[in-house]
């Protein structure tokens, strides 16, 4: 039966939502109210149950305690199927394509247009699948092909489709989490013009961000959460990015990033007109990297820097150029002459190429290293690899209820601590880091930059790709900057400017 106080101004209502993993109180009598046509933005930080909070609002997760009001009366949404019939439809941080099927089939999957074959026999309607699928593209200006294979294209155009996929759900409640976090300045704009769009359709949005300058700037309402507990909610133009950080994290950041000690000193990598195989990738790449040195590399989706640090690790292929590691040439074939080198990648997808969601921490932590735990060649020894797993959560304030815990359940941060550890642990002397605090709040990417800044002082060589430009300028000693595959120039860290590194990362050849 409808309830009329909540007709009238709201359209969804989440009230003492509890959810409850092993270990962990994920939610904690949160609430959260939407109301029509507005951008109602969900700040918290890693672990503050957000990502949680929206998960049992599309059935994804079934809630302990709380109820959901939809359109005034109370709804039970058992799975994202449910949800998606309401007119609830959500695009997720981590991707979860189906990289060998289609656009189309990736956007339709579950729901495909159906005909009757020789009258009576069901089959997929493709053309009309087709067909739908190139206008919807081109009602969000996405000129993708409607039959081209996903796994064809970019994180960043993936993400694209997938919000293609949701709008195309003629949905009433949109939820996007971190939708931004792999798109370019363009597509951005491009996604708010959409957001604009479906506000004056009537639309309720829920954006999840870390980013504080998207919140003030297309946020109508903003609710904090800290520790799965609901901390209030303000219109936005109250707020201001400080009163956001204090009140997410509750506590003053008072530098957004730490103070660094390291003094970059001689040359111990140096890469030399390396060349990939591939004629739309990198090029005659040259450069040096010092001793306790942070270099940044900069450049615009599709510069090719990910595809460069690849071929460097040995994950891709290169048709010709050399490697030097402290004066001698090295040979890297494979991750695992890379390893033995002392260099260590942190990769950017830590979902899809980072964590092994299915095992622990400490399976996480140790897995890089556990040739140097055997014992008798044949025997792992678990005391020693507990132990360094014990040290390693503790240095790096790793939040977990226990190292057996599977590192799935971690926050977005937690696991990326994980992974450094991981490379840690190896005792690596240069650390490629790719996009390290992607998808990490503000208070946890403090805490990265920290262990970025005392890994330096200590003498370690970091390379740190980032789309993030106050990162770039506010942690690198030297910033190299890519276009189209070609290092395109380096600017010192005390020059960097947003401008100069733009003006590299747009000469295209």
């Amino acid at each position: 039966m409808p309830l009329a106080n909540e007709t009238n101004e709201y359209r969804l209502t989440m009230k003492d939502v509890v959810k409850t993993f092993p270990g962990v109180k994920a939610l904690d009598h949160a609430h959260l109210k939407l109301r029509p046509g507005t951008v109602h933005a969900l700040v918290g930080e890693n672990g503050a149950g957000k990502s949680t909070l929206m998960k049992c609002m599309f059935g994804i997760y079934s809630m302990d305690e709380g109820e959901i009001i939809y359109e005034g009366s109370k709804v039970n949404i058992t799975d994202p199927m449910t949800a998606l019939k309401m007119g609830i439809a959500m695009v997720h941080q981590e991707l979860q394509p189906i990289t060998e099927r289609s656009v189309a089939e990736n956007i339709y999957v579950g729901r495909y247009p159906m005909k009757k074959l020789l009258g009576f026999i069901p089959v997929v309607d493709h053309e009309k699948m087709w067909a739908n699928t190139k206008k919807l593209l081109g009602d969000v200006k996405m000129n993708f092909d409607p039959k081209q294979k996903l796994g064809e294209l970019s994180i960043s155009q993936m993400q694209s489709v997938e919000i293609a996929k949701a709008i195309s759900a003629d949905c009433k409640v949109l939820i996007l989490d971190e939708p931004t976090s792999s798109l370019t300045y363009h597509e951005v704009q491009a996604l708010f013009d959409i957001i604009e769009g479906l506000k004056k359709q009537g639309v309720s949005i829920v954006y999840i961000s870390h980013k504080m300058d998207e919140i003030l700037r297309i946020s109508d309402e903003v609710t904090i959460m800290r520790d799965g507990q609901y901390i209030g909610t303000w219109t936005a133009s109250e707020l201001t990015i400080n009163t956001i950080i204090m009140r997410m994290v509750g506590r003053e950041l008072s530098n957004l990033y730490p103070a660094k000690h390291n003094t970059p000193g001689e040359v111990i990598f140096e890469v030399k007109d390396f060349t990939s195989i591939n004629p739309r990738s990198f090029r005659n790449v040259n450069f040096q990297l010092r001793k306790g040195e942070i270099l940044g590399i900069g450049g615009l989706v599709g510069a090719q820097r990910t595809e460069l640090m690849e071929g460097i690790f040995g994950i891709r292929a290169h048709k010709h150029g050399t490697i030097e590691h402290k004066g001698a040439n090295i040979n890297i074939v494979r991750p695992r002459d890379a390893i033995r080198k002392g260099i260590a990648l942190l990769t950017e997808d830590r979902r899809a190429t980072g964590i092994f969601g299915v095992l622990s921490v400490s399976d996480n932590v140790s897995i890089a290293s556990l040739d140097q735990y055997l014992q008798f060649r044949r025997f792992l020894n678990d005391k020693k690899i507990k132990t360094l797993v014990h040290e390693n959560v503790n240095k790096l304030s790793i939040k977990t209820p226990s190292i057996k815990t599977l590192i799935q359940s971690l926050s977005g941060g937690n696991q990326q601590k994980v992974l450094i550890s991981r490379w840690l642990a190896n005792d690596p002397d240069i650390l490629i880091m790719d996009e390290p605090t992607r998808g990490i709040d503000v208070g946890a990417k403090y805490e990265i930059y920290s262990i970025i800044a005392e890994l330096a002082a200590q003498g370690k060589s970091i390379i740190m790709i980032s789309s993030e430009m106050g990162e770039l300028i506010g942690m690198s000693d030297r910033i190299m900057v890519m276009c189209d595959g070609r290092l395109t120039g380096f600017v010192e860290g005390k020059e960097a400017t947003q401008e100069n590194i733009m003006t590299y990362a747009t000469q295209f050849a």
